[in-house]
């Protein structure tokens, strides 16, 4: 039996594992976790507003009726492409077939401090522990809490929406921590690069609508324990700096025998095997994924969770001994929730733009899309995201109770 070995269980290596186990392919899965995480909402997480355990879902579970399916929880520390194989935890694993789908992690550009001072967002550890360090500021201590947010993409829009509000709601409630500030900066001269003008507007508009202080045009020079230091010279005190300023490829993709291209990724041909090696696949975020005309797609969930079942498709179709098919993107388009009452869409060939609830509404459409392979009630997400978008009701923060839930199906809990 053909034996397919993905290493990595985000978006794409979900998508991937699954599509082979419904048609009873031999698969293998290796992730350090034995969850998959929902990154679009880890900001939610740090903020309190979402328990961690509601964006993770376990392996086990997703793979539950599938039993050719193995997951194995390891860390993997190296891989061969000539013969298809990785090390996990000391284990040599290989396979007719390799996906590499082992995601991102933050880039800091060499800025000084960023790594060892700054709080990343690309985990749901991550996101755990910026919450716990959010909270025992709050609980300690009566001096403000200022957040500094690096980087004006759609992760740093929301998070900066996300604190902003959230410094409302303690205003609300006379505490404290209501005198807070959240900072956002970005070194280009406008937020979320990739969208219309109109949409650089709403979404400026509506952060400073919400309370937060945005410097368009600025870059981050280093950051300490006190604080950031930016290009112009000037400085902005906090212990709390969120980095949301790029991405690059897992470490791991730096292990393997192929060319590495642009953010450390690895360049893919068009049916999305890596050059020069024979059924070794790499997609979602540690890839450079082209489009029909060749340009790279971006790091978006979508592109990641189909090319993780285009990847399946053209493994079925090696095994029936037919030739692979180019990889065709269904373009969704790009979205980004700036706050309770306020999104912004572009959607379509020419990207109408869209805003407030119809933006809502694409958000809602392509994350319950996202989410509909790895959880079994995805009317769950809809009503707690109908409710958190319509309802006027103060973010929940640990010193004050617990976060709402999404009133998911009973899954066993991850280890988080």
């Amino acid at each position: 039996m053909t034996h397919v070995v993905v290493a990595g269980a985000g978006l794409a290596g979900i998508a991937c594992a699954h599509e082979l186990g419904k048609k009873g392919v031999d698969v293998t899965i290796i992730d350090r976790n034995d969850y998959h995480q929902f990154q679009p909402l880890l900001y939610q997480v740090a903020t309190s507003q979402l328990p961690a355990e509601d964006i993770a879902r376990p392996l086990a579970s997703i793979f539950e009726s599938m039993k050719t399916v193995r997951v194995v929880k390891a860390e993997i520390t190296e891989l061969n492409f000539t013969d298809r194989s990785l090390l996990a935890d000391g284990q040599r694993i290989s396979g007719d077939h390799l996906v590499l789908a082992a995601g991102a992690t933050a880039n800091f550009f060499g800025t000084p401090g960023a790594e060892e001072y700054s709080f990343p967002l690309y985990s749901v550890a991550d996101a755990e522990t910026l919450r716990h360090h959010v909270s025992d500021l709050l609980r300690g201590e009566h001096d403000p809490l200022d957040v500094v947010i690096v980087g004006g993409g759609p992760t740093g829009v929301e998070t900066a929406g996300a604190f902003a509000e959230l410094f409302t709601a303690l205003r609300k409630m006379d505490h404290p921590g209501g005198r807070g500030e959240a900072w956002l900066i970005n070194h280009g001269p406008a937020l979320l690069a990739p969208y219309s003008d109109r949409s650089h507007k709403y979404a400026h508009d509506k952060l400073i609508e919400h309370g937060a202080k945005v410097r368009l045009g600025i870059g981050v020079k280093a950051v300490d324990a006190e604080g950031v230091l930016l290009s112009d010279g000037s400085r902005i005190s906090s212990r709390t700096v969120i980095w949301a300023g790029g991405e690059s490829a897992s470490p791991i993709a730096s292990t393997c025998q192929a060319e590495l291209g642009h953010g450390g990724r690895i360049d893919v041909l068009a049916d999305l095997t890596v050059p020069k090696f024979e059924n070794v696949y790499a997609v979602g975020d540690v890839a450079n994924i082209p489009d029909a005309d060749g340009k790279t797609l971006p790091q978006l969930g979508s592109v990641a969770q189909q090319a993780g079942g285009w990847t399946a498709h053209n493994i079925l179709l090696t095994i029936k001994g037919k030739p692979r098919k180019t990889f065709a993107y269904r373009d969704k388009g790009i979205m980004a929730m700036i706050g309770r009452g306020a999104a912004v869409a572009e959607v379509g060939q020419h990207r109408h733009q869209v805003e407030g609830p119809l933006a809502f509404a694409a958000w809602l459409g392509v994350h319950a899309a996202l989410l509909s392979g790895a959880h079994s009630r995805v009317d769950a997400f809809l009503s707690w995201a109908w409710d958190y978008f319509d309802s006027d009701h103060s973010a929940i923060v640990e010193c004050h109770g617990n976060p709402k839930r999404i009133a998911w199906a009973d899954d066993v809990k991850p280890t988080i």
